[in-house]
């Protein structure tokens, strides 16, 4: 391919005036999405970034090869059991999205999933949505609710074919596989039916597309819709659901720190909706039903006045009981607590600890409560948590467990006894052994004295020890989000060639329980950076790696930091892949107007009324910190034209301030996907493909 020069984004200075502080602003002009000299800018740049990478052609489809031909293209997932049936998808050769099936139980006692071969149905089969069909005529194609009526007559669907996270509705008889003629466009994810199945419940948005009110349709209705609950403040997003148990009806409320949950008795869905406990500032909740020797009972894990969260014990009918109200799982200060699901006879608690998510099992008898028991595992570094368990009477815990060397294995744990059944491992194709491959945790510090968790994955036959090696550093710190060990196909075409693999799992994250979340947001940010520079140090230094050798990588969140680490740390690293990148965050955040700001205010602080937030963001957001003179490392950074969560614009004006200093960067904008990139597996295998060899390249491995 012939060069394509740069392309150099016109400036149309605007002044951004806040607190006494001017800034001016020479790109935003890029945020008119429908301009077609924005769609032209995006398209040389998309036109460049290729030529720059034309080199690697032969490369990417190398890797897209090594990535398809380790995969079992036609495959199976466990089935899951719920009401009289067992529910699954299958994946098919050549084909890009799911099929998803269902094949009837043969009893009231059969917990046991049937044995369906992946190449053929099983007996009885009914495919309910073909991700495939659905999928024709559209060039991105998403599911946002899927759910199947308590009867198993009716479908509840909705897709997104553009990548904006805007949903339409449908209801499918699955006796006649037709839809009926009930249509709702414009509606977010989580559609559930009621226990009865005459309704369906669905979320909207309103103009942020902050989720905010909850509808009731009736099925087979033509009338309007009914409100059944709205949200009004602006912090605060919405969502429903039903208990395990079918007993109740649930509306989530939430804002980054405080919650709220409202209570329907499933037998009466047109009734009103109650509140468990009224909110307060700070104080965080979710609330699961169980029935405990005989009384319906709320478990709820919280964290007032326990930083870390506990799990109580109170009267279904008297949610603010004093009295009659009982710790099942106390605040521990090196202990998360997370969740608790409950079933009837065992509830299962998942919470981290020592920067790993790990789950328990309680037995509930006669008398209550048995005692807790943990579920062990033998490698050093993994991920363990339960799934897939929509049935309050099963006697199993279904449950999923990875870690880097581990393919995704899903298992059946019998309460009864303990005993544990491998139902599948994901099957690597190609040779795949994990024994040729070595996990480990070391522990960097940071300026301030904090202790790091890194957790590592290389190939033995190139072992670390044997010197320094090129490595890929991952990033993430907000949200409370948690990296955890996790296997990957496409990673095995790194650890192949030499590269090591490793996680900074820094502040901000939710690794390390709630104060690490907390020493990495708001006034605490620049934690998350400099834990991530340290990280890269503490590589360096023992020498695992040179800063010539070391590539690092984030999205979303995830990309602020690779934005910020760019301008704090560059000699540190030879590249920097950023996905989706919130590298426009003051601006962003500054914005109530715009998709969720206000909702994101507790995360990093209100510039637009906080004059310390507002200086405090602009010292540290990478738009307005890019410098002169600077040896930047090489920067890729990739984007949708569609998302609606970190905007096309942040790191179209990102680029276009870092090619103004001289940086070698690329943008490279997918024009027809959203947040999470293209739709397709095969098409997202081909996306990996071109930031593996984009790394590769840069790592000198290419």
């Amino acid at each position: 391919m012939a060069s394509v020069p740069a392309p150099r984004a016109p400036k149309r200075p605007v002044t951004r005036s806040h607190h006494g502080h001017d800034f001016v602003d020479d790109y935003e002009w890029l945020r008119a999405k429908e301009d077609p000299e924005v769609v032209a800018h995006l398209e040389a740049e998309n036109a460049h970034t290729a030529a720059e990478t034309e080199h690697l052609a032969a490369l990417r489809e190398t890797l897209f090869d090594e990535i398809k031909g380790r995969v079992q293209e036609t495959d199976l997932g466990v089935p899951v059991r719920e009401g009289s049936w067992w529910y699954y998808s299958r994946t098919a050769e050549g084909s890009q999205y799911g099929i998803h099936c269902r094949a009837p139980i043969s009893g009231d006692d059969d917990w046991t999933p049937p044995q369906i071969r992946a190449d053929q149905p099983a007996d009885g089969e009914e495919v309910l949505l073909d991700g495939n069909v659905e999928a024709e005529g559209h060039d991105f194609f998403s599911l946002g609710s899927f759910d199947v009526s308590p009867d198993g007559g009716l479908l509840a669907y909705a897709v997104d074919t553009e990548g904006d996270e805007r949903y339409t509705l449908r209801i499918r008889d699955l006796a006649t596989g037709r839809d009926l003629a009930d249509e709702v466009t414009e509606t977010a994810p989580g559609a559930v039916f009621d226990a009865t199945g005459r309704y369906v419940f669905y979320p909207t948005v309103d103009e942020s597309w902050r989720p905010d009110t909850i509808w009731r349709h009736e099925v087979g209705s033509t009338g309007d819709d009914v409100t059944v609950f709205t949200e009004s403040d602006d912090r605060y997003w919405i969502g429903v659901g039903l208990t395990r148990s079918r007993q109740y009806l649930v509306v989530d409320i939430g804002s980054k720190i405080t919650s709220e949950t409202w209570l329907l008795d499933a037998a009466d869905p047109t009734g009103d909706f109650r509140v468990v406990w009224p909110r307060r500032e700070g104080v965080e909740y979710e609330v699961e039903h169980a029935i405990v020797a005989g009384s319906d009972r709320l478990l709820i894990v919280h964290n007032d006045g326990a930083e870390n969260f506990e799990l109580v014990d109170v009267p279904a009918d008297d949610p603010l009981s004093t009295t009659d109200r009982r710790v099942i799982v106390e605040h521990r200060a090196s202990v998360r607590l997370e969740s608790v699901d409950a079933f009837a006879g065992h509830l299962v608690v998942e919470y981290r600890r020592d920067a790993l998510p790990r789950f328990a099992v309680v037995p509930l008898g006669p008398d209550g409560y048995g005692a807790i028991a943990e579920i062990e595992f033998d490698e050093p570094l993994f991920a363990a948590g339960a799934g897939g368990n929509p049935e309050f009477a099963q006697p199993t815990v279904r449950f999923g467990y990875t870690s880097f060397v581990t393919p995704s294995t899903v298992y059946d744990l019998d309460v009864r006894n303990g005993e544990r059944r491998m139902l599948k491992r994901q099957n690597v194709l190609g040779g795949y052994d994990p024994a040729d491959y070595e996990q480990a945790r070391e522990w960097a510090t940071a300026a301030d004295g904090t202790r790091i968790p890194v957790s590592l994955v290389w190939r033995r036959d190139a072992a670390p020890e044997s010197g320094p090696a090129p490595l890929h550093l991952y990033g993430y710190g907000s949200y409370e989000h948690s990296i955890d060990p996790g296997f990957s196909v496409a990673r095995l075409s790194l650890l192949d060639r030499g590269v090591v693999f490793a996680v900074a799992h820094v502040r901000g994250g939710g690794e390390m329980g709630r104060a690490w979340y907390e020493d990495g947001k708001t006034l605490t940010k620049r934690n998350t950076f400099t834990d991530f520079v340290d990280v890269a140090g503490h590589l360096i230094d023992e020498g695992r790696t040179t800063p010539e050798m070391l590539v690092a990588e984030g999205g979303s969140a995830g990309g602020l930091l690779m934005g910020a680490i760019a301008n704090i740390a560059p000699e540190r690293f030879a590249g920097i892949v950023a996905a989706v990148p919130f590298v426009d965050a003051l601006t962003s955040i500054l914005d109530p107007d715009l998709p969720l700001t206000v909702i994101e205010w507790d995360e990093w602080g209100d510039p637009l009324h906080d004059a310390e937030v507002y200086e405090y963001m602009r010292g540290y957001t990478p738009y307005e910190n890019v410098r002169e003179g600077v040896a930047y490392p090489r920067i890729l950074a990739v984007t949708s034209i569609n998302d609606t969560r970190v905007l096309y614009v942040e790191p179209a004006k990102w680029v276009a301030r870092l090619r103004d200093v001289g940086a070698p960067v690329l943008l490279r904008t997918e024009m027809a996907a959203g947040h999470g990139g293209v739709s397709g597996r095969y098409e997202s295998w081909r996306e990996r493909a071109f930031e593996l060899a984009w790394i590769l390249d840069v790592l000198g491995r290419a």
